[in-house]
């Protein structure tokens, strides 16, 4: 398996979480101050990082590959379509695109009506519940590639610190972000990954070994391009 693939799919699967996160965190700043938004955020990456790196070694020392695979493989494939349904929708105009800048809008004037400590707690969730699905997605990853597991790992962080960096530097919602081209690619990714690891725990011989990943990818992008623009047309 191409290290590659696994910590490009963790790194746009963060950056699309963080940077969700980052608006949430970006009102706190405003409403509630620096402090609050700062340390809930940060609580909330440590406590990500210890599910990552709790649970990732343990499933990698405790379980044979095929059955992880087995189990993981499915869950991949179920994030996958979750992640390529909202796109393929968004892109068809059947669901609203998401919008950073009514998001800040919305937390800004209802945090402006609350104290330090739910501005503390607003940041802690907001960081963890949008990061929650990527620890999966790393852990997995980990679980199943225990040689690569520094691609996986090296992708989520890489992207929590562009992101913020980003976000210190602009101070203002990524309005301007193709949040829906990545979380569409990130569905490709996701399912054609859940794809082979199920294979390969059911016995399924692939023709060109790993490489038929890349087969994957290509027949789910075209897949979801065939969906997204007949769903668009009939809208």
């Amino acid at each position: 398996m191409n290290g590659w693939i696994l910590g490009g799919t963790t790194f746009l699967a963060s950056a699309v979480e963080m940077v969700e996160a980052a608006t949430i965190v970006l009102a706190v700043a405003v409403t509630q101050g620096r402090r609050a938004a700062l340390g809930g955020a940060a609580w909330a990456l440590a406590a990500l990082a210890l599910i990552v790196a709790a649970l990732g070694p343990a499933l990698a020392r405790h379980g044979t590959i095929l059955w992880i695979e087995l189990v993981v493989g499915p869950f991949a494939i179920l994030f996958g379509i979750a992640w390529l349904r909202k796109a393929i929708w968004r892109f068809a105009g059947r669901k609203a695109l998401h919008d950073e800048d009514a998001i800040f809008e919305r937390e800004v004037a209802v945090l402006a009506k609350q104290d330090r400590r739910t501005g503390f707690a607003t940041a802690f969730q907001g960081v963890f519940i949008e990061g929650l699905e990527v620890a999966v997605i790393v852990v997995t990853f980990a679980a199943t590639q225990p040689a690569l597991i520094g691609w996986s790992i090296g992708g989520g962080v890489l992207a929590a610190i562009i992101v913020a960096l980003a976000a210190f530097a602009l101070r203002a919602p990524f309005a301007r972000v193709p949040e829906n081209a990545i979380k569409a690619v990130v569905g490709v990714m996701l399912l054609s990954l859940g794809t082979m690891w199920t294979g390969e725990a059911l016995g399924v011989a692939w023709p060109t070994g790993d490489a038929s990943i890349l087969v994957l990818i290509a027949l789910y992008a075209a897949f979801a391009a065939t969906v997204g623009f007949g769903q668009r047309r009939r809208a």
